[in-house]
């Protein structure tokens, strides 16, 4: 397979708008915390508790899902200094590298995913628990 400087380039706008919606999900999820911990401090309920606790492995993967991010993006520009250089072997392996980078920070995306819908539907199970005890007291 040939490998030119243009090949690395492609996936720049692709891993820059990955890395925007990685920093907007770390934004949100910030600003969360925030209003979560003053929430608990009035409340000291488990479930915000437990939100926390959700939102502590959704911080850390978010921050991995960065670091694999802009590993990738670093690991595109050597490759394309490699092949201005002249080691397209090297060059290859580099890009490859990055491409594997990406693949990492993609799946730590989806379990990130996977985690905020779990904590959706502690959300939707607390909002139904309360919404039948009204009920039972209104019958």
């Amino acid at each position: 397979m040939e490998i030119t400087l243009t090949t690395p380039a492609l996936l720049f706008p692709a891993i820059s708008l990955l890395l925007l919606a990685y920093t907007n999900r770390f934004l949100a999820l910030a600003s969360l915390i925030r209003s979560l911990k003053s929430r608990y401090a009035s409340t000291q309920s488990t479930l915000v508790y437990g939100q926390m606790e959700n939102l502590r492995k959704r911080l850390i993967l978010i921050r991995n899902m960065q670091a694999f991010g802009i590993s990738s993006i670093f690991g595109c520009v050597f490759c394309m200094f490699l092949l201005f250089a002249g080691y397209n072997t090297l060059g290859k392996y580099t890009f490859g590298l990055s491409l594997i980078l990406m693949m990492f920070s993609l799946a730590l995306a989806l379990r990130e995913i996977q985690i905020s819908v779990n904590a959706l539907e502690l959300e939707l199970n607390d909002l139904e628990e309360a919404t039948s005890e009204e009920t039972t007291r209104q019958v």
